[in-house]
């Protein structure tokens, strides 16, 4: 990925028990999952270090208590971790006081919880506009930004509505309309649509994805639910016990899994379509097969074709012939 990073981790570590930097230390900052636990402590991150970059939306995914929470709240410092460093934009997050820190909060990062959290006295609009009102912008340029907010959401004619007078998927629209006022560079999402039905859920992926194709934000979103990851992800970390085990696109992981565990994650997945033609193509190269598909192509949209012809060329972009493909390619990976 060609871009800078917009946030650093570096062997971050957050225990929790009797004095934890004195216990990490003994052990050269590194002991393993027995010593941790026969010490009494409660292990929530083990050495994560990982690289954010610029407008991507990063996948943060685990069972309950792997850590993916605890991880996002080290990285905006909401909590301390034990050890290791941050760096937001090369700032060193650990070196900023209390208030430095209120004030990036406020002008460069946006937080969505899966609580959505409203004021119920409020409005829609009030509610949007209210980081604009702690940053103590004036009344009319508040009011403007909450009604660009607002289009862009999709509340258009519910600014006067109040949280209860809104659905739940609507609800959620305002808190990510909340998020957003300030105009974040950094943008976290905690499970925001894990409280949603389905059909509603899926509504709010779509939307999501709508605005970050027009926002076009750094983003690091915590779900528990593949479905939802491979659709919003252009990378995914997978967390146990506290480790990140693997960093990866949704097709390394499935292609590529660094362990079992992995494995395991992934295996019940639809690969035909979340898999690439380029992931499992052969190199070989026919001029002669005149039946082409195209290389970024999701396996389920060209599979009829190389099932009836039984095999097909596969061109990049510029219609040049890098690969093939044909049907035992396909059931090797897909049904095996």
């Amino acid at each position: 990925m060609n871009k800078s990073p917009k946030l650093i981790c570096k062997n971050v570590w957050k225990l929790y028990g009797n004095k934890p930097k004195e216990f990490l230390k003994k052990y050269n900052n590194n002991p393993d999952l027995k010593t941790i636990k026969d010490g009494g402590y409660i292990q929530a991150i083990r050495n994560a270090s990982l690289e954010v970059f610029e407008n991507e939306i990063l996948v943060i995914m685990g069972l309950s208590g792997s850590g993916k929470s605890t991880l996002v709240r080290c990285m905006s410092r909401l909590i301390d971790p034990t050890i290791g460093e941050i760096f937001f934009e090369n700032i060193d997050m650990g070196k900023l006081s209390k208030n430095e820190l209120i004030e990036i909060r406020r002008h460069k990062m946006g937080m969505v919880f899966q609580h959505f959290a409203l004021f119920p006295h409020r409005t829609v609009i009030e509610n949007i506009a209210f980081p604009l009102e702690v940053q103590g912008i004036n009344k009319k340029k508040r009011k403007e930004t909450a009604l660009e907010i607002i289009e862009l959401v999709g509340l258009q004619g519910r600014e006067d509505y109040f949280p209860k007078e809104l659905s739940g998927g609507q609800q959620q629209r305002v808190g990510i309309g909340r998020s957003l006022a300030v105009k974040p560079e950094l943008w976290f999402l905690d499970e925001p649509f894990s409280a949603l039905d389905p059909l509603i859920r899926k509504e709010m992926q779509n939307e999501f994805l709508k605005i970050q194709n027009t926002l076009k934000k750094t983003i690091i979103f915590i779900t528990h639910d593949f479905d939802e990851a491979i659709k919003l992800a252009d990378r995914i970390i997978i967390m146990n016990e506290g480790r990140i085990v693997q960093i990866g696109s949704p097709e390394d992981l499935i292609m590529k899994p660094a362990d079992n565990y992995v494995k395991e994650f992934t295996e019940d997945l639809p690969r035909e379509r979340l898999l690439s033609v380029r992931s499992i193509m052969n190199n070989t190269i026919d001029l002669t097969n005149s039946t082409t598909v195209y290389e970024d192509e999701k396996i389920f949209k060209i599979l009829e074709k190389v099932l009836s012809k039984g095999s097909v060329s596969v061109v990049n972009k510029s219609n040049e012939v890098v690969g093939s493909l044909n049907k035992e390619i396909i059931s090797k990976f897909i049904y095996n």
